[in-house]
């Protein structure tokens, strides 16, 4: 079975938790509640996962950050956080460039 890159752009878009910066220790930190973040992570450095993988790019475009998805996956807490085997074979993939794509808000 192949995977698509809109299998992948999905699987991105349903990971679970949120990503803060803890300036004391220069980490980036994941949790599962927002509330759980201590002093040391500003509240406006708090995003969610899904679009914590995303980066912006240039032409209005974001792309899918390699490099975040590896520190999320070496996280080995999968199932938590929700991260399907698209996005594996994407970090598997690195043969081929990042995916770039045109990200609206859905309702």
């Amino acid at each position: 079975m192949s995977i698509t890159s809109a299998q992948i752009c999905q699987a991105a878009d349903n990971l679970r938790g949120f990503v803060g910066y803890n300036s004391r220790t220069g980490q980036h930190l994941l949790r599962f509640s927002e509330d759980s973040f201590g002093l040391d992570v500003a509240a406006e450095s708090i995003t969610p996962t899904s679009e914590y993988v995303w980066c912006t790019d240039e032409d209005g475009l974001m792309r899918l950050d390699r490099q975040r998805l590896t520190w999320l996956q070496n996280l080995r807490i999968d199932d938590r956080m929700n991260f399907a085997e698209p996005l594996r074979v994407y970090l598997r993939r690195s043969d081929l460039p990042e995916i770039r794509a045109e990200r609206q808000l859905s309702n």
